[in-house]
């Protein structure tokens, strides 16, 4: 009893069990947490229970919280309520276990050891999924709900679907939470790995009796709003997470002194903005970036400023690059230009064309290169201060 008090006052934690018609489990789980944490910690959300969960609480009134919904609200619901009292109380974590009898409540010991030793993380409670007794489709969802968490986030974890949890109540104040059921325990840590809060996953026992548990979880209905939320998800990461993950704070610093190099002298800037347009039409297809990055370290250039103008090549640039080089490469080879021919590029008059592409490309990125450097100096010469020289 000693060491799961100090263990769970050492994180300034309390214990959240959301409950609704698990009148069969009910009692003994609170009684097997109140072995190992003070009742004081106790928290129990009654989520609008039809059977006789009111009665077996009444026995707890004086012992732990209660919070009660009217009516049933969901599993999320609850949480999210759980979690704004917990803080409201001042209390730093939250450890969470479900109602149907599926968790050892001695297991909370190995949960919370692992919050002493990382704060601020999330600490997931990892149930052997391939053992006997584990029904098949809550199988199916936990590996489908660790597919999708991982293209969520880029983080693998083995059990995304347990309801065993420490949550740090810190970073929840500034997550916007809007699920209701179950989904609810797949968005918060979702949300979590965008804030960049840690993870670490520990095995647990878990126990599946069909004669005293009741699962509430419906197949149809429930995957449906997982799969929406999951939809939601993956659209923000693609256009907020993945890019904020791939400029995190610490690489956007180094980006942005690279890009701004108060120290660098105005010719060098444009010098390498014209590296890069010329790197980026020169006829050099996949290979432009690797020959010209080594190039542009060997004469020490601004290499963000030639990277970004080496960009010139992305897809929607290209065709007006291939007609630029034709162009140029007419007038070069013949001393006039077919506008008629080249209203029917094709990827077979290109190859037929070849050298005239060719030459056209290399004299196309010549102009590109002095044009792009004689644009970049004067701008730079009439809003930038020239750096003074050592």
């Amino acid at each position: 009893m000693e060491s799961g008090l100090t263990s769970i006052t050492s994180i300034n934690g309390c214990v959240i069990i959301p409950t609704y018609n698990n009148e069969r489990t009910l009692e003994r789980v609170i009684r097997e947490v109140l072995e190992y944490v003070p009742s004081s910690c106790v928290i129990v959300v009654n989520d609008g229970a039809t059977d006789s969960t009111s009665e077996i609480l009444k026995s707890f009134e004086n012992v732990v919280t209660i919070l009660v919904n009217e009516a049933n609200k969901g599993k999320g619901y609850s949480l999210r309520k759980a979690f704004k009292f917990a803080q409201e109380k001042g209390y730093s974590n939250a450890l969470t276990i479900d109602s149907d009898g599926q968790h050892y409540p001695s297991d909370m010991m190995i949960l919370l050891e692992q919050a002493v030793q990382n704060p601020g993380a999330v600490i997931m409670g990892s149930r052997n999924m391939n053992q006997e007794g584990v029904p098949q489709k809550s199988s199916f969802g936990n590996k489908f709900s660790n597919f999708w968490f991982k293209v969520e986030t880029w983080i693998t974890l083995p059990d995304t679907q347990t309801g065993f949890r420490i949550y740090p109540l810190k970073p929840l104040k500034k997550i916007w939470l809007f699920t209701n059921k179950f989904e609810l325990e797949i968005e918060v840590i979702v949300k979590l790995a965008w804030r960049f809060v840690p993870f670490v996953a520990v095995p647990i026992q878990v126990k599946y009796d069909p004669a005293e548990r009741v699962s509430h979880f419906r197949p149809t209905r429930d995957f449906t709003r997982i799969s929406i939320l999951n939809t939601v998800l993956v659209l923000t990461a693609l256009i907020w997470y993945y890019p904020r993950k791939l400029f995190s704070v610490q690489t956007w610093n180094v980006i942005k002194h690279e890009a701004i190099k108060p120290e660098e002298s105005n010719f060098k800037k444009a010098l390498s903005i014209g590296f890069g347009f010329f790197m980026g039409i020169v006829p050099l297809w996949g290979f432009q970036l690797l020959i010209g990055i080594p190039l542009a370290v060997l004469f020490r250039m601004n290499k963000v400023l030639f990277i970004t103008a080496a960009n010139i090549s992305i897809p929607p640039m290209i065709p007006f690059i291939i007609y630029g080089s034709f162009l140029c490469g007419q007038l070069v080879l013949t001393g006039e230009t077919n506008t008629a021919q080249l209203a029917d590029l094709s990827l077979e008059s290109i190859k037929i064309n070849a050298y005239q592409y060719i030459v056209g490309a290399c004299v196309f990125a010549v102009i590109a290169f002095i044009g792009s450097f004689l644009v970049s100096f004067g701008l730079f010469k009439v809003f930038r201060k020239e750096p003074k020289t050592n």
